[in-house]
């Protein structure tokens, strides 16, 4: 079960993974929080996941891209 669910978070861009993270939840509390507030508001929080996975994506490019400072 392990396995299957580190499957389905790398491939859904793992943005329920740094939020627990960050708020100190552990990571199925924060996926079925936001799998609850989407049938409660009819899909609004899937706006925000995708919003939230495109910045992530941005920053990780942004990090590869640059390693220090004098790389402008």
């Amino acid at each position: 079960m392990k396995r299957l669910t580190d499957f389905i978070e790398k491939q859904s861009f793992g943005v329920c993974d740094v939020i627990g993270k960050r708020v100190g939840f552990s990571t199925s509390s924060v996926r079925l929080s936001f799998v609850y507030a989407s049938f409660f508001t009819f899909g609004s929080p899937i706006v925000l996941y995708f919003a939230l996975a495109f910045w992530m994506n941005v920053r990780r490019a942004m990090r590869r891209q640059r390693s220090t400072v004098w790389d402008l």
